[in-house]
């Protein structure tokens, strides 16, 4: 049965009494999308040290899990790219973060796998490289896979767009991304929701997330989305009604 927050019950302190330290924390979301801040803000709160963060990247400097990494609380990321993070690059060169790089597709299979209790599953992405060495290689219809393990994480943190007071989820666009793997993949799976509805608010057909993998859910407060990088051109110069038509006496 998932639980929602109370008035007397912060965001913090709901992290806190589910985060230990050294644990594996799966964090849904893209960089800066599709992010679940309070919760991560929760948890650089706790004080919570020597942690393994799966996500797909650490967000960016100051914003996102950006924030873990400043407060030295993570040990060892496994993720698919830095990204536009200049610390988590800098720890990771300085020795001072592990860091298991995963192809982008491989990462996201290993976290459905674990919450779909697969304890391993056979790639052919990577044979060949690096992210193969020291694993299983089985040969299938006359082709080389390495074989990658399920990821279980102890606890997930993820954001969606709605959900209803018994856990199930519904992402919005681009939050669909690693969200729904990491809920999923999680043994203890708090999820930071923009509306909390009623029971039976949402169609059934529309559940993304099922509330058997949500033990935990909490409506965030309203806040500005950050961009990871802002691309814009000047606006077109608008003809002045005023002046008429090209040539056209007034």
């Amino acid at each position: 049965m998932s639980k929602t927050i109370d008035s007397t019950t912060s965001i913090a302190e709901l992290v806190a009494a589910n985060v230990r330290d050294g644990m594996t924390i799966a964090v849904g979301g893209f960089g800066l999308c599709g992010v679940p801040f309070e919760l991560i803000e929760g948890l650089r709160d706790s004080g919570a040290t020597d942690l393994t963060i799966v996500s797909n990247n650490m967000g960016v400097d100051g914003q996102g899990l950006g924030i873990l990494l400043e407060n030295r609380q993570v040990s060892k990321v496994v993720a698919s790219y830095v990204g536009e993070n200049k610390l988590f690059a800098k720890q990771y060169l300085d020795g001072e973060l592990e860091v298991e790089f995963n192809p982008q597709g491989t990462l996201s299979e290993r976290l459905r796998a674990g919450g779909a209790g697969i304890p391993a599953f056979y790639t052919a992405t990577g044979v060949g490289t690096l992210i193969a060495e020291g694993k299983p290689h089985e040969d299938f219809d006359g082709r080389t896979y390495v074989m990658e393990r399920g990821i279980v994480a102890d606890l997930a943190l993820v954001h969606a767009w709605r959900g209803d007071v018994d856990g199930n989820l519904v992402y919005r666009r681009t939050a669909q991304n690693f969200n729904p793997l990491c809920a999923a993949s999680g043994t203890v799976t708090i999820a930071q929701v923009e509306e909390l509805v009623d029971r039976g608010t949402i169609d059934p057909d529309s559940v993304m997330t099922a509330g058997v993998f949500v033990d935990h859910i909490v409506e965030a407060a309203e806040r500005d989305k950050p961009i990871e990088q802002r691309t814009t051109r000047p606006r077109d110069t608008a003809p002045d009604p005023a002046a008429g038509a090209a040539g056209e006496e007034i």
